[in-house]
């Protein structure tokens, strides 16, 4: 039998995780708040993963867009989200299709790079990517 499920803004099953009801927590209305109230298992990754994107796009605007974390200078340059077991960064299609063979052993869809939190974190292959991202800005890729 399937029970209902209530799932936040960033992917986190509100019934399993949290005592409060999905409906009587706050929406996260910054990066520090996105990553708190994604699982626990996945706070290590996210804030590595945090903490890569804003060393690479220092200047960028971050901001809860979709109820996932942007960063826009002053359009679209990267994004991630939380999920239950993984997270995903978002650098564009171009960007990931840029490192197709560096990224065979990894999940990919077109836009997403898909990160387990019970795998080691790629930290060279995202840090690469991202700024890769940020010096091609400029050949019209767009996320929407």
């Amino acid at each position: 039998m399937r029970t209902a499920r209530a799932w936040s803004s960033c992917g986190v099953n509100v019934r399993e995780n949290s005592p409060v009801p999905a409906n009587t927590r706050p929406r996260p209305t910054t990066i520090a708040e996105y990553i708190q109230a994604a699982p626990r298992e996945g706070h290590a990754h996210l804030r590595r993963l945090y903490a890569i994107l804003k060393r690479a796009a220092p200047d960028a605007e971050e901001t809860i867009k979709w109820g996932a974390p942007f960063f826009v200078n002053p359009r679209f340059v990267f994004a991630f989200s939380a999920f239950k077991a993984h997270c995903v960064f978002a650098p564009t299609s171009a960007a990931l299709k840029a490192f197709r063979k560096e990224l065979e052993k990894h999940k990919t869809t077109k836009n997403y790079l898909q990160i387990p939190y019970d795998k080691p974190f790629p930290e060279r292959l995202v840090r690469k990517i991202a700024e890769y991202r940020l010096q091609n800005m400029e050949e019209g890729d767009t996320f929407w």
